[in-house]
């Protein structure tokens, strides 16, 4: 499966690529989208979603993994960070994607272990699942690709699940 990860921000949108089944991946691109903090708003994402559509473009990702937005202490990057994210979610559904949401924690549990694990951690597993020397730079491409990692491990596995169940080949416990 070749997912694009997306680490929305509107300074730095992080971005990467990976094909990858279940313990398996292989990087294929990352990078991050750079926005003018002194561009209005507007003109900022204007560049996110040209960037995103290079990007799909370019790679045709079959999915898209973006990290859930979740509000933490300054408000005012919360809201620059889901704005990067809808837009995202906006550039996915025009070129007809999937677009699949993962927490923070999710993504560090699928690749180091443990929800609770800090961006180093991440960068070392990200560094020793890929076979690379050095995590992807800054440090929103790294978090971008193990996204991308988190997806394709978890991701399957979910997407399979939900298809059995339109169908109703899944059954409840108990029943």
């Amino acid at each position: 499966m070749l997912v694009l990860g997306v680490d929305p921000g509107l300074t730095r949108c992080g971005i990467g690529v990976v094909e990858g089944t279940p313990g398996r991946a292989r990087l294929i691109e990352a990078g991050v989208i750079r926005t003018d903090s002194a561009l209005e708003t507007e003109r900022r994402l204007l560049v996110i979603e040209e960037g995103l559509q290079e990007w799909i473009l370019r790679h045709k990702p079959e999915v898209v993994a973006i990290e859930r937005v979740f509000a933490q202490h300054n408000l005012m990057t919360v809201i620059g960070t889901a704005q990067a994210a809808g837009v995202a979610m906006l550039v996915a559904a025009r070129h007809g994607l999937s677009v699949y949401q993962h927490t923070p924690s999710e993504v560090k549990a699928a690749i180091t272990g443990s929800g609770r694990a800090d961006k180093k951690q991440v960068g070392n597993m990200v560094c020793r699942i890929l076979g690379l020397e050095a995590a992807p730079k800054p440090a929103d491409a790294a978090d971008a690709v193990a996204l991308a990692i988190c997806h394709s491990w978890r991701g399957v596995a979910d997407q399979r699940l939900a298809q059995a169940a339109k169908v109703g080949t899944v059954r409840k416990v108990g029943r």
